[in-house]
């Protein structure tokens, strides 16, 4: 069995035959999260979800790229739901709403994108406020629901260690002068963000600082392309998780659309990497997926 945390079969590309893909996965043995980047392919997620008893599950969440900042123009995807990228301001009841089913696991994907910003020094500050100010209302609803969260970060780690280290990490305030962590609404004392850096690029500073804080670190068809080895080799397999990011980042030897079943092809490279065996390597990121996702 293996589990791919971060998929997208609630995309467009796969409007014609997502049932197809998703049974090529489960006969194959892989599970899969599938993942909104706005409300309308959220709530595909949670559709598509619904109409499996086990072994496919939802995440709901406004992406960095989908937000509404009227400061930078942003491409349209055709991979997506829609033929045209609707930018959205995030509406908490609608998406608390929509986190009623069951079948909803995370909050995601959310987080900071660099990768088409502002020119000016100005908008650029607007921009990173309103990411940052749309980020902390999706934690709140993490905290709110005791859901982990999916986090996308391009370009923006250190940002995104700041902010997670500065108001979420208790351990962080010891001794610092710093007030506790605020907790939203409906948040207990003991409720720890949790939660998955999805697509992880970054260095080996920034895996420890994430992990230290309690994350996740998950990989996908990117280390066919980038050399992440040394990285990989360092994460323990206990804080690693495995996915697809289909349709995009197809791993090797496949080519044209990704899709999750190819999430073997990640495991094995991980393996190859680490010195591991396979089925270490998928034994181990499901466990660590069952446990994060509560599955």
């Amino acid at each position: 069995m293996l589990f791919d945390t971060h998929a997208h079969v609630n995309f467009n590309t796969y409007k014609e035959d997502s049932d197809e893909v998703i049974r090529r996965a489960l006969d194959s043995g892989v599970w899969m999260i599938n993942v909104g980047s706005q409300y309308s392919t959220s709530k595909r997620a949670v559709e598509m979800a619904e109409r499996y008893k086990e072994g496919v599950y939802a995440a709901i969440g406004l992406h960095p790229l989908h937000l509404e900042t009227g400061l930078v123009k942003i491409k349209d995807d055709p991979e997506e739901i829609q033929f045209k990228t609707v930018e959205e301001e995030f509406d908490y009841e609608k998406y608390k709403e929509l986190a009623k089913s069951p079948k909803v696991v995370a909050i995601g994907e959310i987080g900071f994108d660099y990768y088409w910003k502002p020119k000016t020094k100005t908008k650029l500050g607007l921009f990173k406020e309103k990411q940052e100010a749309t980020i902390l209302r999706q934690i709140d609803l993490a905290q709110e629901l005791d859901l982990p969260v999916i986090f996308h970060c391009r370009m923006a780690h250190d940002d995104l260690i700041e902010i997670l280290n500065t108001r979420y990490n208790p351990d962080a305030q010891k001794g610092s002068g710093l007030r506790p962590p605020t907790l939203s609404v409906g948040a207990s004392e003991d409720t720890k963000l949790n939660g998955v850096i999805h697509c992880f690029t970054g260095n080996w500073e920034q895996a420890q600082k994430y992990m230290d804080m309690g994350f996740y670190l998950a990989f996908n068809g990117l280390i066919f392309k980038m050399n992440l080895d040394d990285v990989i080799k360092k994460i323990p397999l206990d804080r690693l998780l495995i996915e697809t990011d289909c349709p995009y980042l197809t791993p090797s030897p496949i080519e044209g659309r990704n899709e999750p079943a190819y999430v073997k092809y990640v495991a094995e490279k991980i393996a190859e990497i680490k010195g591991s065996s396979y089925e270490d390597v998928a034994k181990i990121t499901v466990q660590n997926a069952r446990k994060l996702f509560k599955i």
